[in-house]
């Protein structure tokens, strides 16, 4: 398939080789500043070098201040050398790795000190894309260009989807951008950027947690498999985050408290985001007057040569053939890999909806809720058709399209 279209700006580079270079070290010895303020001087040489290409970006304002913070912090001059040697990893004990992080870090310690345990949800977006809400509901949306996913008084995260292919309605999320907000004496405020072949395992500043308050290790990025898999504990707000790379785009899934979710200050804008109240009607892909259309097409297929041949790799049979190795239950999930091999031909979008279903068992805490099988595309005003297709109902009716086809 032609290349989508990528961003310009190269700050992940940037990120990726002071992290490198500095084995994610903030806190050297008097011995080593000098070769540490030299691996400073060729991050900001870096971002110089990218910043016409990267006005707009949040990663690359963030990278900026923080290195003058770490310029100021380390007594650095900018004039000097800008090669940049790998320093030695920090000897255990330092501040970066302590674990003593006060009580109000820890979220269900200090949040629920007398209260019951927290009610956690569960967002997640994948595929062409496919949005599973706070509230498990289920879409299927357009959300072409930047779009917040979520926004509260804690954590914003923002995603960009672009065309899977020229031309066509399926997209896919090519860029995200997540921050964390500074917390009393927990966290720094730190930006994670990822985008197309790019999933850094460290925060845009290079760090790997948050920062140099007291409370840091309370939020920290793991790497689970190498460019394509990192989780981010943010334990002050009981948060997990998991970014994946399938194929050229990426996945997210978030396990949240209720309580963080709602915590906003301004609660008429508390819906503009898609985690909460899920995509916009006019941004809704209707699911399954799609699958109709894609059930007519094929036995039209089958009486002749009526309908030009799909110049994709999948047909609706092998494409339900292909997603049942992943997938066996007949859920939203299922629907969804059948749903964008159909579109896009690209078998990656299987291994997507398989990994997202994957995160849902992980981070959902309601085990009866994994499966959802009703479609949930909100309705217009007035409309007074029910939401969905009881599963049942479902069932049967493709077991009746399948027999039909089998008579054609």
């Amino acid at each position: 398939f032609p290349p989508a279209v990528t961003s310009p700006c190269k700050i992940l580079k940037c990120n990726s080789e002071f992290w490198a270079a500095t084995s994610g070290s903030h806190h050297l010895g008097t011995e080593e500043a000098p070769e540490f303020c030299t691996a400073l001087r060729a991050y900001a040489h870096c971002t110089r070098r990218t910043a016409r290409t990267c006005r707009g970006d949040l990663a690359y304002h963030s990278a900026v201040h923080g290195i003058d913070d770490l310029m100021v912090q380390h007594n650095c001059s900018k004039d000097g050398p800008t090669s940049q040697p790998r320093l030695r990893t920090l000897p255990p004990g330092d501040s970066q790795e302590r674990s003593d992080s006060p009580e109000i870090c820890h979220y269900e310690k200090s949040f629920h000190k007398h209260s019951a345990t927290p009610n956690y949800t569960h967002c997640g977006l994948f595929g062409d894309p496919h949005l599973r809400t706070f509230t498990d509901t289920f879409q299927t949306c357009k959300v072409q260009g930047a779009w917040p996913l979520i926004d509260n008084n804690y954590l914003n995260v923002q995603v960009t989807n672009t065309p899977v292919l020229p031309g066509s309605s399926a997209t896919a999320t090519s860029k995200l951008t997540i921050i964390f907000k500074s917390f009393q004496e927990c966290v720094d405020q730190k930006v994670y950027q990822a985008e197309m072949d790019e999933l850094p395992a460290a925060f845009a500043d290079g760090s790997k947690n948050g920062g140099d308050k007291h409370g840091a290790n309370s939020l920290k990025i793991t790497e689970k498999v190498s460019g394509q898999h990192i989780e981010i504990q943010a334990k002050y707000i009981g948060t997990t985050i998991v970014v994946r790379q399938v194929g050229r785009y990426l996945t997210f899934a978030v396990r949240m408290p209720e309580e963080v979710v709602n915590a906003v200050e301004d609660r008429d804008s508390q819906g503009l985001y898609l985690c909460l109240r899920g995509c916009p009607l006019n941004q809704q892909i209707d699911f399954q007057t799609i699958r109709s259309a894609q059930a007519t097409e094929g036995r039209a297929r089958r009486k002749g040569p009526s309908l030009p041949a799909s110049p994709k790799a999948f047909t609706y049979e092998t494409a339900t053939a292909k997603c049942r190795e992943k997938l066996p239950v007949e859920d939203l999930y299922f629907q969804s890999c059948v749903f964008d091999l159909l579109t896009t031909g690209d078998v990656n979008f299987m291994l997507a909806a398989y990994y997202a279903f994957e995160d849902v068992k992980m981070l959902h805490s309601n085990k009866d809720k994994l499966h959802l099988y009703e479609r949930t595309r909100d309705l217009a005003p007035g409309n007074t058709a029910p939401m969905g297709t009881h599963p049942t109902l479902w069932v049967a009716l493709l077991c009746l399209s399948q027999c039909w086809l089998c008579l054609l």
